[in-house]
């Protein structure tokens, strides 16, 4: 029960060393998502590089806003679970207080990695003390949800949607579970059990998502927002988010959170004893097929 394994052999091939780009432009940092090959899928290379990116702008005194968004045609497509990139097995220089978990055995190798990629790291930029904003084009699924709900604004393109379709791997909803905060209970029971996409506008109506603009001008749109927040005094700014945060916390989304992080680790470990996978037998390309014929798509 408490015998440590040998790591598993990774079989890793990166199609870039740059998963994600950094720009200042004045006051304002552009934190771009670069795996657009893959429509942003988020393996581990590129969630350190992200935390890198938001570190910077942090230290940076001169930058007063963030925007986050991916190149190419979707923001992102979700966790890495398929590209010759995908990661598990690695180590990385951790940023939380949690082992390496490569040599941890069965269900908490995958318990212990994602209190760290996955659930811990959403909360620690969740708490970044700058104004961030996500600019939504295309897709938006799965763990790009939760790229986007750490920001203090979305931003959609008209043709953006959000997804979260886990439920086809015996899943209830992604780590940073947030469903029920972003959304009204029956509207996120819908998101969740039945896994469709929901389009920019109907998201719009209930909050989700601030406003929504033709995709070719949606970098417009974004710079026009952050110019109107780094005119705002910095610990103003700061000062607003802790007090809407600390709101959403009384109402009980960290413990909300922490309940779901391990109904949806008993149901990997379930997944894995019935099907010898954690994804339910799952993967990128049937994951992709089942999400293109529920929307009617070839």
């Amino acid at each position: 029960m408490d015998e440590l394994v040998e790591p598993r052999r990774a079989e890793i091939t990166y199609e870039t060393d740059e998963p994600v780009r950094y720009e200042a432009e004045g006051q304002v940092a552009w934190i771009t998502l670069n795996r657009p090959r893959f429509n942003n899928a988020q393996n581990s290379q590129m969630t350190y590089a992200l935390d890198d990116a938001f570190q910077r702008a942090v230290n940076d005194d001169a930058i007063k806003v963030i925007i986050l968004r991916g190149e190419g045609k979707h923001f992102s497509a979700g966790h890495d679970i398929g590209t010759p990139g995908r990661d598990v097995h690695k180590s990385f220089e951790r940023r939380l207080m949690w082992p390496d978990h490569t040599n941890k055995p069965a269900a908490e190798m995958l318990y212990t990695r994602e209190h760290e990629v996955y659930l811990g790291m959403c909360r620690r930029w969740r708490e970044i003390p700058k104004p961030t904003i996500a600019l939504v084009q295309g897709a938006c699924v799965a763990g790009g949800l939760m790229l986007a709900w750490i920001c203090d604004f979305i931003i959609a393109s008209e043709d953006a949607y959000f997804q979260d379709p886990v439920i086809r791997m015996g899943i209830p909803g992604v780590e940073y579970f947030a469903h029920a905060f972003e959304l009204p209970p029956r509207v996120a029971k819908e998101f969740l059990m039945l896994g469709e996409r929901l389009p920019a506008a109907r998201a719009a109506q209930f909050g989700m998502v601030n406003r929504v603009v033709p995709r070719d001008g949606l970098t417009d749109a974004g710079r026009e927002m952050a110019g109107k927040l780094a005119a705002m005094p910095r610990l103003g700014l700061w000062l607003s988010k802790q007090a809407v945060n600390h709101v959403e916390e009384l109402r009980g989304k960290r413990t909300a959170m922490d309940a779901h992080y391990h109904m949806h680790h008993f149901a990997h470990a379930q997944s894995d004893l019935v099907s010898g996978n954690s994804l339910g037998g799952q993967d990128a390309r049937s994951m992709a097929k089942a999400n293109k014929s529920q929307a009617g798509e070839g």
